[in-house]
C-alpha cells in the first residue's frame, strides 16, 4: 500500500514537473508570465521551469529581424520626385516594454513601418537628389536611422541599420530626362560632325593648294631640265658637225627618210631629183642640177 502511494505521488511529482519545464534555445528569450503579469525575463538558453497552470511562458526572438518598406514616392528639396525602396533590421532589447507595448512581431513591424515612411519622407523633404544618389547618401540613411531608433526605443525595439536599396526617378520622369539626353547627345554629335567637316575641308584645301605648288614646282623643274637637254643636246650636235660635217648631214638625212618615208594618212610628192632625195642619187650626197619644171608640192589624200 505504501509503495503504490509513493509511486503515485513519484508520478505526480514528475507530471508537475514536466509541465513546468521548459527550454530556451539560443535564438529567444522567454518572459514569464503569472495569471498575465510578468514575473520574470529569460535570456539565458536552457531549461527552465514555472508553476503549471500559475504561470504561462511567452517567446520572443533575439535574432536581427528584418523589416521591409514598402516603395515611397516623395518630392525632394529640389522639386524632384524619386521613387525611394528601404529597408531596416532591428532586435528586440527590452523584452518587457516590447511586450507592454506590442507584444508580437507583427505589431512590431506594423508600428516600425509607420515610423520609418514618415522619417524617410521628412529626410527626403530635406535633401537633394544630387545628395541622395551621389553626395552623401551615408549621411542620409544616418539621420533617417536615428530618427526611427528615438521611437522605436519607446516600444523596447533597437534599430540596427536602415538602408536605400533603390532611389530612382519615376518612368515618367526617367523617360523625359532620358529624351534630354538623347537630344543634348545629338546636339553635341551634329557640333562634332560640322567641327570635323570643316577640319576636313581645311586639310582638303590644304592638300590642294600644296599639290597645286608642288605640280607647278615639278613642272618649272621639267623645263628646266628639259631646256638644259635641249641645250645639251644642240651643243653635241654643234660638236658634231664641227667635227665631220658630211656625216652629220648624212646622219640627219637618215633620220629625215626614217620619219618622213612611214606609212601615213599624209602623201609627199617630191620631184626625184629633189634636195632630200640627193643620198638617193648620189652616196656622197651631192646634188645635181634640178630639171626645168620640176616641182615639189605636198597633197593630201
Amino acid at each position: 500500500m505504501r509503495n503504490g502511494i509513493l509511486l503515485v505521488l513519484v508520478g505526480i511529482v514528475a507530471f508537475v514537473l514536466y509541465l513546468g519545464a521548459f527550454i530556451v534555445n539560443p535564438t529567444q528569450q522567454a518572459l514569464v508570465l503569472t495569471f498575465g503579469r510578468i514575473d520574470k525575463v529569460v535570456q539565458e538558453p536552457g531549461l527552465n521551469f514555472k508553476w503549471p497552470f500559475v504561470q504561462n511562458v511567452v517567446f520572443l526572438d533575439k535574432r536581427i529581424l528584418d523589416l521591409n518598406m514598402p516603395t515611397v514616392e516623395q518630392n525632394l528639396a529640389n522639386k524632384k520626385r524619386v521613387v525611394v525602396d528601404a529597408f531596416a533590421r532591428y532586435r528586440i532589447a527590452n523584452p518587457v516594454l516590447f511586450f507592454q507595448r506590442v507584444q508580437t512581431i507583427n505589431a512590431a513591424n506594423r508600428r516600425l513601418s509607420t515610423f520609418l515612411e514618415a522619417a524617410l519622407r521628412n529626410e527626403l523633404g530635406r535633401t537633394s537628389f544630387e545628395v541622395l544618389v551621389r553626395d552623401d547618401r551615408a549621411g542620409v540613411m544616418d539621420n533617417i536611422r536615428r530618427s526611427v531608433t528615438t521611437n522605436a526605443a519607446e516600444l523596447g525595439i533597437e534599430v540596427v541599420d536602415v538602408k536605400i536599396r533603390r532611389a530612382d526617378l519615376p518612368d515618367a520622369n526617367s523617360q523625359g530626362i532620358y529624351a534630354r539626353m538623347q537630344s543634348e547627345r545629338q546636339q553635341e554629335a551634329t557640333q562634332i560632325r560640322a567641327e570635323g567637316e570643316e577640319q576636313a575641308r581645311r586639310i582638303r584645301s590644304r592638300a590642294d593648294r600644296d599639290a597645286a605648288v608642288l605640280v607647278a614646282e615639278a613642272r618649272r623643274d621639267s623645263e628646266i631640265a628639259r631646256g638644259e637637254g635641249d641645250a645639251q643636246r644642240n651643243r653635241i650636235f654643234a660638236e658634231a658637225y664641227n667635227k665631220d660635217a658630211d656625216f652629220f648631214g648624212f646622219y640627219r638625212s637618215m633620220q629625215a627618210y626614217e620619219k618622213g618615208l612611214q606609212q601615213g594618212d599624209t602623201s609627199l610628192v617630191l620631184s626625184p631629183d629633189s634636195a632630200f632625195f640627193r643620198y638617193f642619187n648620189d652616196p656622197m650626197g651631192r646634188q645635181s642640177a634640178p630639171a626645168t619644171g620640176s616641182s615639189a608640192a605636198p597633197a593630201a589624200q
